[in-house]
């Protein structure tokens, strides 16, 4: 594949917009009725939050000269955009999916801080994670819990989120932002939180 293709891969497939799949997913295929507003306004809210704030944020960081591009490449420039990233999860947690609300996302996003959390002490401790295994496997997790919680078939989207797990492993090895070792840590700290929350939903 072509490093074009490559930085494609890992454009699109970016952190920022796995939070903002999983709560599409999980409005697509909850069989629950829920309001075409509230979930107009959730999305919006969420596409606020997790896409055009932190785009805000690093711009922000960026010419302050605290971090050199959106991939976070050193420990040292994670730290301040990680924790930056669990208080705007914090807000969601708060604000757009409260406990008493939809529950499912509600532990999502907990899984979400979870991973956030733990990616921050590794990158104090001097630790990289990919951030991009972190979010896609998150996904990926939550997607298959939905599908057992809801009982639907979901063959097609865990047969692609695979596909894409690979494809993002595949891009962040070829263009040195990672090892093998980095790549299985972000899926370690991605899928571990959303299964050990399953206890609390499904």
């Amino acid at each position: 594949m072509s490093d074009f293709l490559l930085k494609s891969i890992s454009f699109v497939f970016h952190p920022l917009i796995m939070p903002l799949l999983g709560v599409v997913f999980y409005f697509s295929k909850t069989p629950r009725f829920i309001p075409d507003p509230i979930v107009k306004g959730k999305v919006f809210s969420i596409v606020i939050l997790t896409v055009i704030l932190p785009l805000l944020l690093f711009y922000l960081l960026k010419t302050l000269n605290k971090v050199n591009s959106i991939y976070l490449k050193t420990t040292k420039e994670r730290i301040l955009p990680l924790l930056l990233n669990c208080g705007i999860v914090l807000v969601i947690l708060l604000r757009v999916f409260p406990y008493f609300e939809i529950l499912e996302l509600y532990y999502f996003f907990v899984g979400i801080l979870c991973s956030t959390l733990a990616c921050l002490i590794l990158a104090i401790l001097k630790v990289k994670a990919s951030i991009h295994m972190i979010a896609a496997s998150g996904f990926f997790m939550f997607a298959i819990a939905v599908g057992i919680h809801f009982k639907i078939n979901i063959n097609g989207t865990i047969a692609l989120t695979t596909i894409i797990l690979g494809a993002i492993a595949t891009s962040r090895l070829h263009l040195k932002a990672h090892d093998g070792a980095e790549l299985l840590i972000g899926m370690f700290l991605g899928i571990m939180p959303q299964v050990i929350l399953l206890n609390y939903w499904l």
